[in-house]
C-alpha cells in the first residue's frame, strides 16, 4: 500500500497542500485556459503526420527518414509524462504546464529555422517534451479543483478540446504548407504556445505551492504508487487499452489501402472519425454519466468496440465503415474516460506524478501494441487480430467495471 502521504484515507491529513486554493470562478477560468492548452497540444500531436512528404521532398531524403520528426516528437512526449508528475506536485501544476508551453514554444520556433532533418528531429523531441506537460498536469489539475461527481463530466469535455485540436491540426498544416511552406507551420505553432503560456502566466503566478514533510525522490515516489494494489488495477488497464486500441488503430489505414485500395485522402478521413465520434462522446457525457454510471460506461465502452472493430473489419464497403469510425471514438472515450477519471483519485496528495504514470502506462502500451500487432497481422492476416482486439477490449471493459464496484464497495 502507499504511504499514507500519497494515499488518500478519506480522513487522513495529507502532508502535501496547496497554501491558498483558487475559488471556483478562478478554477474554471484555469480550466478554460488548460482546456485551451489541450487544443493547442492536441493539434501539435498531429501536425507533421500531412508534412512528411514534404520534408522528405525538401531534404532529398526518404519518408521512412523524414518519419524521424514524428517519431522525435513522440519519444518525448512519452518519456517526459513521469518527470513532469512530480514536477506538477512540486511547484504546482498550472505553474508546470505553463514552463512547458514557453519550451515548446521555443523549440517550435527552432522548428521552423532547422538547417535539416536530424535537428529537426531533435527540435519536435524538445517539443514534445514541453506539451508533455498539458494532458497529465491538466488532469491533475481538474481532479484537485472538481469534485468527484462532477469529473467524469468535466473531463469529458476537456478531451473534447484535445480530441477537436488532433482533428484540426493535419487539415491546418496541411493548408498552411501549401499555402506558404512547411516552416510556417511551425512559425505559427510557436506564436500559439507562446500566446497559451502567457494567458496562463497570472493564474500560475497566483496559486502557490507548498509542500510539507520530507520531499520524497520521484523514483520513490513512483515505486510507492507501483505497490498500491488500486493503482495496479488502473494503470494496468490502461496499458492493456493503450495496447490493443491503438496497436490495432494504427494498422487500421493499412487495412483500408488493402481491402479497398482508397488513396490516402480518404484513409485519413475515414480515420478523422474517430475523433469526430470522441469529440461526441464529450457532448453528450453529461447525458450519459448519470445513466450509466462508472459500471456502465467501462463495460458499454467494451462492448461497442467489439461492435466497432469487427464492423470495420467486415464490412463490405469502405462506405459500410464509415460509422464504425465515428462510433469507435465514442466507444474508446467510455472506457478511457472512465479510467482517466478513475486515475485523478488514485493517489489525491500526489495527483500530478499519479496522472503522469498513468499516461507512461498508456503510451508503454500503444508503443508495445504497435510492434507486437505488426508482427500478428503479418502472421495470420488483418480480419483475426483486428476482430480478436475487439474481444479482449470487451474484456477489460467488462473486468474494469467489475473492479470499479468492488472498490466503491471498500471506501469508507
Amino acid at each position: 500500500m502507499l504511504r499514507p502521504s500519497l494515499k488518500d484515507t478519506g480522513t487522513a491529513t495529507l502532508t502535501s497542500a496547496m497554501s491558498t486554493t483558487p475559488d471556483a470562478h478562478a478554477a474554471n477560468r484555469s480550466i478554460r485556459l488548460l482546456a485551451l492548452a489541450a487544443f493547442v497540444s492536441g493539434a501539435n500531436l498531429r501536425i507533421t503526420d500531412p508534412l512528411v512528404p514534404a520534408l522528405a521532398q525538401y531534404f532529398s531524403a526518404s519518408v521512412s527518414a523524414a518519419g524521424s520528426v514524428v517519431s522525435g516528437f513522440t519519444l518525448g512526449y512519452a518519456l517526459f509524462q513521469v518527470v513532469h508528475g512530480p514536477l506538477g506536485d512540486r511547484i504546482g501544476k498550472l505553474r508546470a504546464v505553463t514552463i512547458g508551453m514557453f519550451i515548446a514554444a521555443a523549440a517550435s520556433l527552432a522548428c521552423a529555422f532547422a538547417p535539416g532533418l536530424p535537428s529537426l528531429a531533435v527540435a519536435r523531441f524538445l517539443t514534445g517534451m514541453g506539451a508533455a506537460a498539458v494532458i497529465p498536469l491538466s488532469l491533475a489539475f481538474i481532479g484537485d479543483n472538481v469534485g468527484y461527481e462532477r469529473r467524469q463530466l468535466v473531463l469529458g469535455r476537456f478531451i473534447g478540446a484535445a480530441l477537436g485540436g488532433q482533428m484540426l491540426g493535419p487539415l491546418i498544416a496541411g493548408a498552411l504548407s501549401e499555402l506558404f511552406s512547411w516552416r510556417s507551420v511551425f512559425v505559427i505553432m510557436a506564436i500559439v504556445f507562446a500566446l497559451v503560456g502567457l494567458f496562463l502566466l497570472p493564474s500560475a503566478r497566483a496559486v502557490q505551492t507548498v509542500v510539507k514533510g520530507p520531499r520524497t525522490h520521484p523514483l520513490r515516489q513512483y515505486l510507492e504508487l507501483a505497490r498500491d494494489p488500486w493503482v495496479r488495477t488502473v494503470v494496468t488497464a490502461v496499458a492493456i487499452e493503450g495496447f490493443l486500441f491503438y496497436g490495432t488503430f494504427a494498422y487500421l489505414g493499412a487495412y483500408l489501402k488493402v481491402r479497398f485500395e482508397l488513396n490516402y485522402f480518404l484513409i485519413g478521413l475515414l480515420i478523422a472519425g474517430f475523433s469526430v465520434g470522441g469529440i461526441a462522446y464529450s457532448t453528450s457525457v453529461k447525458w450519459l454519466v448519470p445513466r450509466l454510471r462508472e459500471r456502465g460506461l467501462a463495460l458499454g465502452g467494451g462492448i461497442a468496440l467489439l461492435a466497432c472493430f469487427a464492423g470495420i473489419a467486415l464490412a463490405p464497403s469502405w462506405q459500410a465503415a464509415v460509422p464504425f469510425f465515428i462510433a469507435s471514438g465514442f466507444g474508446f472515450y467510455m472506457l478511457h474516460n472512465t479510467l482517466q477519471t478513475r486515475a485523478t483519485e488514485m493517489a489525491p496528495a500526489a495527483r500530478g506524478a499519479a496522472v503522469s504514470f498513468f499516461a507512461f502506462c498508456l503510451f508503454a502500451g500503444q508503443a508495445a501494441g504497435a510492434a507486437v500487432f505488426g508482427q500478428a497481422i503479418e502472421a495470420i492476416g488483418y480480419v483475426p487480430v483486428i476482430i480478436s482486439a475487439g474481444f479482449v477490449l470487451l474484456a477489460v471493459g467488462w473486468w474494469f467495471s467489475r473492479r470499479v464496484a468492488w472498490h466503491t464497495s471498500q471506501r469508507p
